[in-house]
């Protein structure tokens, strides 16, 4: 008598990704694992941690700092990579900034600004592969590339030239030069990866959970104060319950007001949402419909 399959959809997810982790590993010289220490991010390095365990991680993570980052999360992801012994590429916007390579926005905002030296590290470092934490859910841009994203020699992404993965194959091949970006997580869901988070007790940067800050009112998102610039006059800073959805710059990475404090909330929270969180909390997506596209296009993740 044949077993039953009691395969669940977070089972199947997980072993596609861990799937496309191999594959990568097997296929690419040089792979590298985009790391924020974001809760896609911290994701996927539990799938990569899994797929090769008891080996090491065979692969350096690399994070584009922009130099405008919440503090909770660069303690986090220095304390997971000396926990792990991970190996951590550091590509700086402060540094593109001070090399002349990019300039200072007038908005403060650094987001757009990663694209430059993300592109350098890809270079110096002779990545082939770039594993990034990008899902379909996420942004109307995102769900137009697969889980393999070739990138030209110029880090540019071109629609025309994706291809089938019919069967779950993936075609890495690409020309000295050029690189493909890899989206493990591509068919998952933000319930999906909170789902994920609460079964294998991933611990994730406290601003995640509902807790006491200081943020301010613009153009409808709560942001938080910092070396960046703001407030700016007329607005006022409040101590308001928040907590945060997804990571980036903190000059366009807003606060949703929150009392969740644990997982099982959170998922409650999540679940009732009816916008992602790209769209809830990002301010540089809400520049244009095309935003992200075009950045996309310029090279960005």
């Amino acid at each position: 008598m044949s077993a039953v399959s009691t395969l669940t959809q977070l089972d199947a997810l997980e072993s596609e990704g861990i799937h496309v982790m191999r594959e990568v590993a097997g296929e690419f010289e040089r792979p590298v694992l985009l790391f924020s220490g974001g809760k896609d991010s911290i994701v996927m390095l539990h799938l990569a941690r899994k797929a090769f365990w008891p080996s090491p991680v065979p692969f350096a993570l690399m994070h584009v700092d922009t130099g405008h980052n919440f503090p909770e999360v660069i303690e986090y992801r220095d304390r997971v990579v000396a926990e792990h012994g991970l190996r951590l590429v550091v590509a700086s916007v402060q540094d593109a900034i001070d090399d002349g390579r990019v300039a200072e926005r007038a908005d403060g905002s650094r987001n757009p600004l990663q694209t430059v030296p993300l592109l350098d590290g890809i270079t110096a470092n002779k990545f082939d592969a770039v594993f990034g934490g990008g899902r379909r859910d996420e942004e109307k841009a995102r769900a137009k590339e697969r889980v393999f994203s070739l990138r030209d020699e110029f880090g540019q992404w071109d629609p025309r030239r994706q291809r089938p993965e019919l069967w779950d194959l993936y075609n890495g091949r690409h020309k000295p030069g050029e690189h493909v970006r890899v989206f493990p997580l591509s068919n998952w869901t933000e319930l999906d990866v909170w789902r994920y988070i609460e079964r294998e007790q991933i611990e994730l940067p406290a601003i995640y959970y509902s807790h006491q800050r200081e943020v301010f009112l613009r153009d409808g998102m709560w942001l938080a104060p910092g070396g960046w610039g703001g407030p700016r006059a007329g607005e006022t800073l409040e101590v308001r319950t928040v907590r945060y959805r997804t990571v980036g710059d903190m000059s366009c990475t807003g606060a949703v007001e929150s009392t969740a404090s644990t997982i099982p909330e959170v998922i409650t929270e999540v679940g009732a949402s009816r916008l992602t969180e790209r769209g809830a909390t990002r301010a540089d997506d809400r520049a244009s419909e095309a935003a992200m596209e075009d950045r996309k296009r310029e090279g960005y993740f």
